[in-house]
């Protein structure tokens, strides 16, 4: 009897603690997504406190080769942050970045860089991982498009493998110029116009090696696309996405992430999502968004189906394949993580 009682005393105890320990397990959020890309999401990943590292719009955020997560805001008290995968912050640093927009790595002998691109300043940075500012680029009013340097509103850049870069002027005048390693323009092309080659709110802008020969991608944002441009600057192609105000490309593996500011246009706040393309530019996932839907092989347009982002402006893809997004004009939020499924 006595035996009996001691085994049902030692299964209740260890019931308790099971559930106990169910109780105050971190609890798991709900799973966002279509098809085989889905995610779960974890609004608190990035959460820190406000008074300490605040943030204003959490701009841009990339992955450095140590697989820490760097995010840019445009609040001087601390433009940098820097966290580990799991959300705890590492580092902090940059006061002088009050338009602090665009982030973008860059590897240079074996060495990480960043460039960060100041919408206020009218000025582009490289600079190293701890904030030395290593080069600066003016607004180049020797190609004679610009009256006054205010006038240059760079938003985002994107780096070749030899060191050459490109600027987008995505709040400006609407060039994409190209730069030698060494910070002498080379060429420029796009601009303000009606023609396809033009552009309009040219805000973000990556370079794609999944093709055979390189090209870049540059977002055309209030025609709800991205364009493609072959290293020279001809337009070859154009991957529309009806209802969808997207901010900058972003590659990882086969497929592109794309932060969607707005939709179905510019006007309607709080209406983001993020989307997912693969590498045929089919779009196979929206996060918070509508099931991409195809007619006769035409996306069909697309819109916010569930409020979980507002105004997202990023989305950084780790060496996990998880997504982590920065969100613009949003109650000041962290970045949010999605845990692929």
């Amino acid at each position: 009897m006595e035996r009996r009682t001691f085994i049902k005393h030692t299964a209740v105890i260890s019931a308790s603690f099971f559930i106990a320990k169910d109780l105050f397990a971190k609890p798991v959020g709900p799973v966002y997504g279509h098809n085989d890309m889905r995610y779960r999401l974890d609004v608190k990943w990035g959460q820190l406190n406000p008074l300490k590292n605040p943030v204003n719009d959490c701009h841009e955020m990339v992955q450095d080769s140590k697989g820490r997560i760097i995010l840019l805001t445009n609040e001087t008290k601390n433009n940098i942050l820097i966290y580990n995968k799991s959300g705890k912050l590492l580092n902090s640093w940059g006061h002088e970045f009050p338009g602090g927009h665009g982030l973008s790595l860059a590897k240079e002998n074996g060495k990480d860089y960043l460039f960060i691109t100041d919408t206020n300043r009218h000025q582009v940075y490289k600079t190293t991982l701890d904030g030395k500012v290593l080069m600066t680029i003016d607004c180049p009013m020797e190609t004679g498009l610009y009256k006054k340097k205010e006038e240059f509103v760079p938003t985002e850049t994107a780096i070749a493998d030899n060191g050459d870069f490109f600027i987008a002027d995505g709040y400006g005048l609407q060039y994409v110029f190209h730069y030698s390693a060494d910070g002498k323009l080379l060429s420029y092309f796009g601009g303000r116009g009606a023609e396809t080659k033009h552009l309009d709110n040219a805000h973000g802008i990556c370079i794609d090696q999944r093709l055979e020969s390189p090209s870049l991608l540059v977002t055309d944002r209030t025609r709800n696309c991205f364009k493609r441009f072959d290293m020279q600057g001809n337009l070859q192609e154009i991957i529309r996405l009806p209802g969808a105000c997207v901010c900058r490309p972003v590659i990882k593996n086969d497929y592109l992430y794309a932060a969607v500011l707005r939709s179905p246009d510019l006007n309607k706040e709080g209406s983001g999502f993020t989307t997912i393309l693969d590498k045929n530019n089919k779009v196979v996932s929206n996060l918070g968004g509508t099931e991409p839907v195809y007619k006769d092989g035409v996306l069909q347009p697309m819109v916010q189906a569930e409020k979980i982002l507002l105004n997202p402006h990023d989305v950084c893809v780790d060496n996990d394949e998880n997504l982590y997004v920065a969100q613009w004009a949003s109650g000041k939020v962290y970045p949010y993580k999605f845990t692929r499924v």
